[in-house]
């Protein structure tokens, strides 16, 4: 498969993982919630940022740069993404998630399981 049609699905398969718009996870990066989820490089009280957190930052610039000037370091964490929220949708608890753990850090990746 050549690297256009790699960009595409990649493009593709990102905007439809990431269904949080680039406000709305800015937003949602800033309650007490989303900074209380995830894995911490430097263990839970390592302190710093969760990779989740940092990911979702990332995924704001993404959503808000034009598709022809992503770079492929943008393309691998956009990889990323997609897999993280195909593995974390797959492990959906059940009940109302509305309130969870599972649903926030979802959120950090910029994937609303409720919408």
């Amino acid at each position: 498969m050549s690297r256009s049609d790699d960009g595409r699905d990649t493009y593709r398969e990102f905007t439809e993982a990431v269904n949080m718009k680039p406000g709305e996870l800015s937003t949602w990066l800033e309650t007490d919630e989303s900074k209380q989820v995830g894995w911490h490089k430097g263990g839970r009280t390592g302190g710093g940022e969760s990779v989740g957190h940092e990911s979702g930052r990332k995924i704001i610039n993404l959503l808000r740069r034009k598709r022809g000037d992503l770079s492929e370091g943008d393309y691998q964490h956009m990889r990323k993404v997609v897999g993280y929220v195909r593995r974390h949708m797959a492990q959906r608890p059940s009940g109302n998630v509305r309130d969870t753990k599972w649903r926030w850090s979802l959120m950090n990746w910029g994937h609303d399981p409720l919408k």
